[in-house]
């Protein structure tokens, strides 16, 4: 799949209209398949998915939310690397005043890895077994609540 594909936004419904989510690959982890397929389902529920590419540094991650004042950022690990490159990204976005976005992990993260990703910071984990359709909820509904919280303010 393009690039260009990819990144190319697609209309939805209106409770994810204007919701841009960047899915990373941190460090040397070169499985890819499955973060192409949550994009595609996240952008088919009508989010805006900016996908980078592959083996990206947790600066070059930091600097691609800060360019595209997304408030979500996915991060995709298989590497077995996640309590190490998580925490790293989530100080940077403190760092670069983007402490207001929301981090979700998924990939091979064990059970017992949960809590202690949680508790540096991250929104929610997708561990083995997660289905796109809880995936795709998740999303939903958090875009529901924010838009919510937007208009009641």
């Amino acid at each position: 799949m393009s690039s260009d594909a990819m990144n190319a936004p697609r209309r939805g419904n209106m409770n994810t209209k204007n919701q841009r989510i960047v899915l990373a690959k941190v460090g040397l982890d070169g499985h890819d398949r499955g973060i192409k397929v949550v994009a595609r389902a996240l952008r088919d529920a009508g989010f805006e998915v900016i996908y980078p590419g592959l083996w990206l540094s947790p600066e070059a991650v930091v600097r691609v939310v800060a360019e595209e004042d997304a408030p979500w950022l996915g991060i995709s690990l298989l590497s077995g690397t996640h309590l190490v490159l998580v925490p790293k990204v989530l100080e940077l976005l403190r760092q670069q005043g983007l402490s207001h976005v929301r981090v979700v992990v998924g990939g091979t993260i064990p059970e017992e890895d949960v809590a202690p990703l949680l508790a540096c910071g991250v929104a929610k984990v997708f561990g083995p077994g997660s289905s796109l359709a809880d995936i795709v909820s998740y999303f939903k509904s958090e875009a529901y609540h924010e838009r919510t919280r937007c208009n009641s303010g």
